[in-house]
Parts: structure tokens; sequence; C-alpha cells
């Protein structure tokens, strides 16, 4: 295996233990791995569907299901490869103000 594949798996099971502890990811990690996801591709070290298979693989082994599960059947059409759909979950909204005034 080559070593970029080898940082790829560490930043994405980085990426997704960070969501599945409910923490952001900070764009910069977030778009150079989608960087490196590209030079994997264009370096033919892999195609993209082994590329996104992998990354599906870290998900579903923090989050227990698929990527698709999540984000639906067609997620890929809302994050193109070589995005990574890295949405951290809603913050509890609580009003500071009443609703009347």
């Amino acid at each position: 295996m080559s070593e970029l594949l080898t940082i790829l798996d560490t930043r994405w099971r980085d990426i997704f233990q960070r969501l599945a502890e409910g923490e952001d990811v900070p764009p910069g990690l977030r778009l150079r791995t989608e960087g490196m996801m590209e030079a994997a591709l264009l370096q033919q070290l892999a195609t993209q569907a082994e590329l996104t298979a992998r990354m599906d693989g870290h998900f579903g082994a923090l989050f227990g299901h698929s990527i698709a599960q999540q984000f639906g059947a067609d997620w890929q059409q809302f994050f193109p490869f070589p995005q990574i759909p890295a949405m951290a979950r809603r913050a509890p909204v609580v009003p500071t103000t009443p609703d009347t005034l």
C-alpha cells in the first residue's frame, strides 16, 4: 500500500472520529485531505470508487452505517468527488430572549 493511501486512512479516521465525538472538523484538514484524494486518483494509486469505498469504510466503522444511509443514496450529487461529507451535528439552540416583545 502506498504511503499516501496510508495517510488518507489516518486522516479519514481523524475526521470521522471528530464528527462522531460531536466536534467540528477544521476546514484545512478537510480540504487538504480532499486534495490528497485527488492526488491519489491522479497518481493512479486507486480509482474514485476505491477511494470512496475506503472513506465509507472509515465512516461506517465510527457511525455504524454508511455515508449513503446518513445522507441518502445520491449523496455524491451534493458531495462530488473528492469532497468529504464532513457535516457536524447541529448545535442545540436555546432562546435567550422571550419571543414576545
